[in-house]
């Protein structure tokens, strides 16, 4: 007896799975939720490492843990946030620009690192954009060379 759970899929099933994970959208998205994890995990943990114990000393012993564990969680969200925000442009853009050229090398990082880096340091001006542009390019072409230093 043959489980529904244990079809092999058609051709036409996996092209279109295929073409949904295959998409800037979907790549964009997917390293959003990542990078949100991510930065939950190192914003948690930066939150024990930037600790301030509480100012109230009148608070009892209950509500100076809740205010901690409550700064915490603000430090970690944050964090989240910003990471995800940063992993959606940087792999949104590398993708889009991948496509673009039809090629994948080191210069697609290089610009997605730029446009990473202005998008983020947009409130900043035209000097912090492309101050933000040189920095996250630069820090991209050395996760690059890093990652592909072997092959």
């Amino acid at each position: 007896m043959s489980s529904p759970f244990t079809r092999t899929p058609t051709q036409n099933e996996r092209a279109a799975a295929a073409s949904v994970t295959d998409s800037c959208a979907f790549k964009a998205g997917f390293s959003g939720v990542a990078g949100f994890g991510i930065g939950a995990v190192f914003g948690l943990m930066l939150s024990g490492i930037e600790f301030s114990a509480p100012t109230d000393t009148s608070a009892s012993t209950k509500q100076q843990i809740r205010t901690v564990f409550r700064d915490m969680g603000a430090k970690s969200l944050a964090s989240a946030k910003n990471f995800a925000i940063m992993a959606a442009i940087f792999s949104g853009s590398e993708c889009m620009i991948e496509s673009y050229r039809g090629r994948n090398d080191l210069y697609n990082s290089v610009a997605a690192g730029c446009v990473t880096g202005g998008t983020l340091a947009v409130r900043t001006g035209p000097r912090g954009m492309a101050a933000g542009c040189a920095g996250f390019a630069a820090f991209s072409v050395a996760i690059d060379w890093y990652m592909h230093r072997d092959s």
